[in-house]
């Protein structure tokens, strides 16, 4: 139980004025032995409704005494006798009475503004995760533009690069390991950059890669590794003075010499 809930509700209040059923009543007494706070916030409560009806007693005026007096029949016998003793009662009635409806319009009130308050932060919580969701939503959004812008660059650069007669088209086919495999690699003699682009290339297991060769002089040299899953051209290492390429695999991250029982791919370089 939420103790500071369960104070604003104003229960303590209606315990003190006897507003409450008998179940409620055992309840909130049943909660009040149970809880030390409880029971502290009980006496301040009395405390501040018992010092506020006696400071805001009012005496009744003596004519409506009088006036009430004389509508009973013999009660002027016995007013002097009890002057003193019904001036209290009357006091007291006043004071509880008015002890009372001010209490409850305290309770009333506190009820009110618990309410507005609670209505009001329940607004807050909603409008603030309308908020949430908006910025997620536009950070969502965010990302996917700029992924659509990253794909189209890339997609532009690309066929900057095979659209170019500065770079030389060497087109790879599939070896008796697998026949239909194809495989197409830009070269720019000039600045030596190599792009490789797979059309048609069987997967191999986590463990293994492929890995792209340069024949140069006749003894092949490595031009990188790659897995079979990529989109568009792949960006491999710079060779010079290349007059075939080829693919093997290869333990993952590749070897220094190729397998030559495992190729895939083999391509010259056309003579200019």
């Amino acid at each position: 139980m939420n103790i500071q809930e369960y104070i604003s509700t104003g229960i303590l209040e209606a315990y003190v004025l006897g507003e409450l059923t008998e179940a409620e009543r055992a309840q909130v007494e049943k909660n009040i032995s149970m809880s030390p706070e409880l029971k502290a916030e009980l006496s301040k409560v009395e405390e501040t409704l018992e010092a506020f009806a006696m400071k805001s007693a009012i005496k009744p005026r003596a004519e409506v005494k009088a006036a009430i007096m004389d509508k009973i029949p013999g009660a002027s016998k016995i007013v002097s006798r009890q002057e003193n003793a019904e001036t209290k009662v009357v006091e007291l009635s006043t004071q509880f009475n008015y002890w009372k409806y001010a209490a409850a319009a305290s309770i009333a009130f506190a009820l009110l503004t618990s309410y507005l308050a609670f209505n009001y932060h329940q607004r807050w919580v909603d409008t603030q995760a309308n908020l949430n969701n908006l910025i997620t939503q536009n950070q969502q959004m965010a990302q996917n533009y700029n992924t659509v812008n990253h794909k189209l660059d890339k997609i532009q650069n690309d066929l900057s690069i095979i659209e170019s007669i500065a770079f030389t088209k060497v087109v790879l086919k599939g070896t008796s390991n697998e026949p239909e495999a194809l495989a197409a690699i830009y070269w720019n003699t000039a600045t030596e950059e190599v792009f490789l682009s797979v059309q048609e290339l069987k997967g191999i297991s986590k463990e293994n890669q492929f890995q792209l060769w340069a024949i140069i002089d006749g003894q092949p040299v490595d031009a990188g590794v790659f897995d079979g899953n990529f989109a568009g051209l792949l960006k491999m290492k710079n060779i010079k003075g290349a007059v075939a390429f080829a693919v093997t695999v290869e333990p993952r991250g590749g070897k220094e010499s190729p397998t030559l029982e495992t190729m895939r791919l083999m391509g010259p370089v056309a003579k200019s």
